[in-house]
């Protein structure tokens, strides 16, 4: 085995009753968790008996998800796996963070509250969805994106798999456009355009918010959506860029293999990082973890212990 990262999940992956076991573990999660629970009572009810609906909403997804992806990565540290470099999707780009010492958990809690409320204000100027293209080279699908107005690509997913954020209005013919070209469109279950233009106000005003906090260089390697390669002393500058410019997640899983990274270990609810980097590096060694069973499967086959 040569070197280990720790991937964060994104929005998306979250579902009912997430974090419970680990929040039973005590130690780590369940001072996490409690901490949460004061700064935004009702947040462990959500996680733990929410319906997907609710825990659905950008302003309640995304404070759940940061607490189990960090949790996740909590944990594994406690029992001695430490990745060489991290990196999180979207929103778990924000739990990387802390881990990696940017920011403290408790501050990085607070500004993904922050994160959650602005884009959902940013979701509600103007109607937007976003879809993931299929079976189609990124060149076929920017080229699309440039023959309709309002559409434009945002998740580079993997070969064959490009995220777009679009006006609702625009996506019945941007989706004709890709048919027409052997592709397939597959909406997806979110709010909003994100990572796109729509988001600019978002961005902006996140920028003020990490003003208000200390944030330093990573103490791990940390890649940046934004452009893929490691944080320095630039967090507060590269971090709100994120929220509406792509996401280079296929770029990411590349450098970090240059890297030496060779096992990735996906920290939070769900595969889908996994199978992204299966699709990305076949190569590659995978590991989730989301629940203190899988927890202790997953330091069993990488510390042989």
């Amino acid at each position: 085995m040569g070197k280990i990262a720790f991937i964060f999940a994104g929005q998306g992956a979250q579902y009912p009753g997430m974090g419970k076991s680990l929040y039973e573990l005590g130690g780590a999660t369940k001072s996490l968790f409690d901490f949460a629970e004061e700064q935004r009572p009702g947040t462990q009810k959500q996680m733990f008996e929410g319906e997907m609906a609710e825990l659905s909403l950008t302003i309640n997804a995304q404070p759940c998800l940061y607490l189990l992806d960090l949790a996740a990565a909590l944990e594994l540290r406690a029992k001695g796996v430490e990745p060489a470099a991290v990196a999180g999707f979207s929103l778990g780009e924000i739990a990387a963070l802390a881990f990696a010492g940017a920011y403290s958990c408790e501050d990085g809690f607070r500004i993904v509250c922050e994160r959650a409320r602005l884009m959902k204000e940013a979701t509600e100027q103007v109607e937007t969805g976003m879809s993931a293209v299929l079976k189609l080279s990124d060149e076929a699908v920017e080229a699309a994106c440039s023959k309709v107005d309002g559409v434009y690509p945002v998740n580079y997913n993997c070969d064959g798999q490009l995220v777009v954020a679009g006006r609702k209005d625009a996506l019945p013919a941007f989706e004709e456009e890709i048919k027409a070209q052997g592709g397939r469109c597959r909406a997806l279950a979110v709010s909003g355009g994100f990572h796109s233009p729509f988001m600019n106000s978002a961005a902006e005003q996140f920028s003020d918010v990490l003003a208000e906090y200390e944030i330093t260089e990573p103490k791990l390697l940390a890649y940046a959506n934004y452009h893929a390669k490691p944080y320095q002393q630039d967090v507060a500058k590269i971090l709100p860029e994120q929220i509406n410019h792509p996401v280079r997640w296929k770029e990411i899983v590349r450098a970090m293999a240059e890297d030496g990274i060779d096992t990735f270990i996906e920290v939070g609810p769900g595969k889908v990082l996994s199978g992204l980097v299966k699709k990305i590096l076949p190569e590659a060694t995978v590991y989730n973890v989301d629940s203190a069973e899988l927890l202790e499967e997953v330091v069993k086959a990488v510390t042989g212990v």
